[in-house]
């Protein structure tokens, strides 16, 4: 458009300059390139056609039509006006504009019209003087082929830049779309991805790398530098390393930041722009948590254990049985108080290992929860009653346990043997770790905030450490070595077998009339609406007052 309004205005100056000296003497071409520059303007302040390189419309053909009726009059008319000014360049103007929006048949067909207007003009200048007409005719010819050759090039060109250009935008579109797909992997690895450059600044990390560093920097800086902290430097070196030698490094590092404890990780290094290349090296970091492998190996390393032991354990069980009841049998022969106390450690140890052993079958025998298996209501106070009343008359526990009351009217989906099975065991597990002191085991049957049955035993016990809270529910984890490690995993896969849920938190609590930390560990059950069996009488505790055995 911008051309067009030019080449108004140079002709308008043009024909004004010819008319003003004398040369023209008709105003009719001043007249017709104003009127074609009045045109111009206006198509290209108000109509505003779709830019070139985009499709033809009739917007464009107008155009084309006022050029073509533009510059055939002012050739019709230079012969008239005394001037001897060709316009038939001109017409190259339209052509190329048909040749570049529309078709290869609109393009010849423009270049096809203004080659009759031109044979028309030179038929009209024969018939006035036949003189010359052959060199008209033949100049009239050879620019009409000229024309077609810029259509059919000028076409050809145009359609090979317009599919070059729709391959360039769909293959921007593909690698858009490879990018965001590239990044949405990235940002859900597991393992950390560090894009950084050899001085050590960091252009793209995804989240699992800004946790593992661990810095508030990491994690709020879109940019930042690994140089910034001083527990980041062996990252550093080992991309030093990498830029310096062109090779992929892999090395285990240890992360420290912050007030938190030292973190390991396996970090491997691979360059992105080798050496020689323009632009700086830039090293891809990719960080993995010694954690998470430890956990894996972990994981791995129970699950061969748990069928090993499961296959001794079958085979114990009948020898262990023998050794039993050989052992009761000669102890009821043995007067001896030295042999008796032999007869007594033998019973107890077979008893402890005859636990172990129905410990480790028991992981076997606990099914997942399945919605279909038809589990009975059991009134909830009245079972944690029994079974707490029960376990401290076994244990001689009365002083130490405090049963608070709840509500009598609250049942759980739950089978009785099993719900015994689990708060046995916690409550085995707080005895373990607490004195023999008033309340310093309770149990707290309730609601939860979200009105769930819940029951949670707490001890005064010491603070667990880290790594012990890491892999409590983990099977054969103790920090006991007279335990056996599957407790809390059997009692949580007993709460999971009924849809329930097991957790651990540090709570405070009062014992013996002041606020004491503790160790608390909370079961969560479906609840029922209404218990099967009502709870009797002799066993209901008083609302207002807690049980003390």
């Amino acid at each position: 458009m911008t051309a067009r309004l030019v080449l108004g205005v140079v002709l308008v100056v043009l024909q004004t300059a010819l008319y003003l000296t004398g040369t023209a003497n008709s105003n009719a071409q001043i007249a017709i390139s104003a009127a074609y520059l009045i045109g111009t303007l206006a198509s290209k302040l108000f109509v505003r056609p779709r830019p070139l390189g985009q499709s033809f419309n009739r917007v464009w053909g107008a155009l084309v039509g006022l050029d073509l009726l533009t510059f055939s009059a002012l050739q019709i008319l230079q012969g008239n006006s005394g001037t001897s000014i060709n316009y038939t360049p001109l017409f190259a103007l339209p052509i190329l504009v048909a040749s570049v929006l529309g078709s290869l048949r609109l393009a010849l067909g423009t270049a096809a019209g203004i080659t009759v207007l031109m044979l028309a003009e030179a038929l009209l200048s024969y018939l006035k003087g036949p003189v010359g007409g052959t060199p008209y005719f033949a100049q009239t010819a050879l620019s009409g082929v000229g024309y077609f050759a810029i259509a059919w090039l000028s076409n050809q060109l145009s359609t090979r830049l317009t599919n070059e250009e729709l391959r360039a935008r769909q293959s921007d579109l593909l690698a858009t779309l490879q990018r965001q797909v590239n990044e949405l992997v990235i940002e859900s690895l597991p393992d950390g991805v560090i894009v950084v450059d050899g001085r050590g600044s960091v252009r793209a990390a995804n989240p699992a790398a800004r946790q593992l560093l661990g810095s508030q920097l990491a994690l709020r800086a879109q940019v930042f530098d690994l140089n910034d902290e001083v527990g980041w430097r062996p990252l550093v070196s080992l991309t030093r390393l990498c830029v310096g030698t062109g090779h992929s490094q892999e090395e285990d590092v240890t992360i420290r930041h912050g007030n938190e404890g030292p973190r390991r990780v396996h970090a491997r290094a691979r360059l992105a722009a080798y050496p020689g290349q323009p632009g700086d090296s830039l090293c891809v970091l990719f960080l993995q948590d010694q954690r998470e492998l430890e956990a894996r190996v972990r994981t791995e390393r129970l699950a061969s254990m748990g069928r090993l032991s499961t296959a001794v354990a079958h085979e114990i069980r009948n020898p262990l049985s023998a050794i039993a009841q050989a052992n009761a049998l000669l102890e009821e022969d043995i007067s001896d108080p030295r042999l008796k106390k032999l007869t007594t450690m033998v019973g107890q140890n077979a008893k402890r290992l005859e636990k172990i052993v129905n410990d480790i079958l028991n992981i076997s025998r606990v099914q997942p929860y399945d919605p279909s298996y038809l589990v009975p209501t059991v009134p909830l106070d009245t079972s944690i009653h029994r079974i707490c009343s029960d376990w401290s008359t076994q244990t001689g526990s009365q002083q130490r346990l405090t049963l608070h009351p709840g509500d009598p009217t609250i049942g759980v989906r739950f089978d009785t043997e099993h719900l015994r099975r689990v708060l046995v065991n916690l409550l085995d597990n707080a005895r373990r770790h607490t004195e023999e002191q008033a309340d310093a085991i309770q149990v707290f049957p309730g609601l939860s905030d979200e009105q769930h049955a819940t029951v949670s035993v707490w001890s005064d016990s010491p603070p667990m450490d880290q790594s012990v809270e890491r892999h409590l529910f983990e099977p054969f984890f103790s920090s006991d070595s007279r335990s056996s490690g599957l407790g809390l995993y059997i009692c949580r896969e007993l709460c999971e077998r009924h849809d329930a849920a097991l957790v651990y938190q540090r709570t405070v609590r009062s014992a013996r009339g002041q606020a004491t930390e503790g160790n608390e560990f909370v079961v969560t059950f479906r609840r029922a609406e209404s218990p099967d069996n009502p709870p009797s009488a002799e066993t209901t505790t008083t609302p207002w007052q807690p049980t003390l055995y």
